[in-house]
């Protein structure tokens, strides 16, 4: 029976190097700093038009209860219904740009989010009963103003084509290091069945 490093015809052949299995090499790419800060803003944004979801909810709500502005009350339920494709065009689903296209560019989406704003501001409430829904109603709006402004401006400078192409670049590269790993993993597994059949 031939020993570790010769074949059965007397020749001496180099041994393969062990690899430990617990030392396999991690490969992980480190997140692109420009995707990250363009999550985060997507989340600012996701986060005003929720803002703005609640506060149009709660004007709706003490429209109809009053029954006193009726057409109040509906213009709510739009304003609603309008920032709740603010929210999903913010999570970037596929099936959202499938139909709505335009809210793949962010010029689009930011006059979208400047309507939602307009919308939620029209019709304030100066009976001065509820100070705190005022307060709400300028705060959500300004905020949602103000990410549908940066948005329209970036997406002028083309700054959403960018992101794109880097998030498709990102793409490849965790496949390419899941790839890798892969590979890396069959050579583990392909040099324990040779030192098995060797010995």
């Amino acid at each position: 029976m031939p020993r570790n490093g010769e074949r059965d015809d007397g020749e001496s052949v180099a041994p393969l190097p062990r690899v430990p299995s617990g030392s396999r090499t991690r490969l992980r790419a480190r997140p692109d700093p420009f995707l990250v800060a363009c999550r985060c803003f997507s989340v600012l944004t996701s986060l005003a038009a929720i803002l703005c979801i609640a506060v149009n909810v709660l004007s709706a709500v003490r429209s109809f209860k009053n029954g006193s502005d009726i057409f109040s009350g509906i213009f709510r339920c739009y304003a609603v219904f309008v920032a709740c494709f603010v929210v999903l065009a913010e999570t970037e689903w596929g099936f959202i740009f499938k139909f709505w296209q335009l809210l793949q560019y962010w010029t689009g989406r930011g006059m979208l989010q400047i309507f939602v704003a307009v919308m939620t501001r029209a019709f304030p409430d100066y009976s001065g009963e509820k100070k705190y829904l005022i307060l709400l109603q300028n705060i959500s709006c300004y905020l949602l103003l103000a990410c549908g402004v940066v948005y329209v401006v970036l997406g002028v400078l083309c700054i959403g084509f960018l992101k794109r192409a880097r998030q498709q670049k990102e793409i490849s590269r965790e496949q390419a290091v899941k790839d890798l790993e892969e590979l890396e993993r069959r050579r583990e597994e392909l040099e324990q069945l040779l030192i098995v059949e060797r010995v």
